[in-house]
């Protein structure tokens, strides 16, 4: 019987062709928050390796504008009693964490964590742009969607391959002390988009990343996955802008990101030996994308966008390494409570 054949090569091509479509398409029809496609499509690739129904394409948007959109009930609490509605919000971020680790769908998980925020933070300055966030959304994962499902259509899965082994649930009692964990790394960079939701919601995004990564880090590799891949992404970033300033284009923008994916990549599939992680690489990934997105809205906007990268990435580094932080001290409590035990 013929073995079926190693579908890495397949699974990098699709994530940099679907990434770097998203890409191109949403900053070429010029959506509201445009880096919001480019990231959910990575994160719909590498979370999925099967392509969506044709009918999910369609509904899953519609089902994330719905549950998205019930976030704007708790915009009056925030903005009449915040202290309640800071509290409240902490809490369902809990609750969507824990559904994640007891083994619940991380797609819903980490768009309900992503809704969630954004859109709370923004409807506190304003009810039309909770309005433009939730449009942002729906509008990006509907683009991502579409190049996904063209990515797998240009790269299928190979055939003969069995279905992938669903990830483990945390253990019982532990679930509740990590969801708190990620939750209080999202928290601070939450508070922040409460004061300035158009300056602060690309640092919402990257807390997000961050928090869904502190779900599988422990404190050995806290302060190498979560502040070594934010590094990193500043350094590719840096290197991105530079190769991109030879010759600015939107065209160019996206074959520069599919070759940077496309490298990448390579260490995220395993494909070339690596110790780190692959979330340690995919998180590099969309912080590339986060950095390289507000910058070139930046420039469009007229804005110094070498100052603007500066503060963006010292704010990144910040929340990186709170997150280590808050990972070292919740893994050391731990620790005493088990001897202790």
């Amino acid at each position: 019987m013929s073995t079926p054949a190693d579908p890495r090569p397949q699974r990098l091509l699709r994530l940099a062709t679907g990434t770097s479509l998203a890409l191109v398409a949403s900053f070429g029809l010029a959506l509201p928050l445009p880096f919001i496609a480019p990231m959910l499509a990575l994160l719909l690739l590498v979370m999925r390796n099967q392509a969506l129904p044709p009918v999910a394409v369609l509904a899953l948007p519609a089902l994330i504008m719905l549950t998205t959109g019930a976030s704007l009930l708790l915009i009056p609490l925030l903005q009449h009693a915040a202290l309640a509605g800071v509290l409240l919000v902490g809490l369902c971020l809990s609750g969507c964490f824990a559904f994640q680790l007891r083994g619940g769908n991380a797609l819903l998980s980490t768009f309900l964590v992503i809704g969630l925020t954004m859109i709370t933070a923004a409807g506190t300055s304003s009810f039309s742009l909770a309005m433009t966030v939730i449009e942002a959304l729906a509008k990006g994962l509907l683009l991502a969607s579409l190049a996904c499902l063209l990515s797998h259509w240009l790269f299928p899965e190979p055939v003969g391959l069995g279905a992938p082994t669903p990830p483990a649930p945390a253990p019982e009692g532990e679930h509740r002390w990590i969801a708190l964990r990620a939750t209080l790394v999202v928290m601070p960079a939450y508070l922040l988009a409460l004061i300035d939701p158009s300056r602060f919601m690309p640092l919402i995004m990257q807390a997000v990343n961050l928090g869904q990564q502190t779900c599988a880090s422990d404190a050995r590799q806290a302060g190498r996955e979560l502040l070594g891949s934010t590094l990193l992404a500043g350094l590719l970033a840096m290197l991105f802008w530079s190769l991109l300033s030879i010759f600015p284009h939107l065209w160019m923008f996206a074959l520069w990101m599919l070759l940077f994916i496309l490298l990448v990549g390579r260490k995220l599939y395993a494909l070339s030996r690596t110790r780190l992680s692959p979330k340690f690489w995919l998180n590099s990934l969309s912080t590339l994308i986060l950095l390289l997105g507000q910058s070139v809205q930046d420039s469009a906007s007229g804005k110094d966008v070498y100052s603007a990268f500066a503060i963006r990435m010292g704010l990144f580094i910040a929340v990186a390494l709170y997150a280590t932080l808050m990972v070292q001290l919740f893994d050391n409590r731990r620790l005493v409570k088990r001897q202790a035990e």
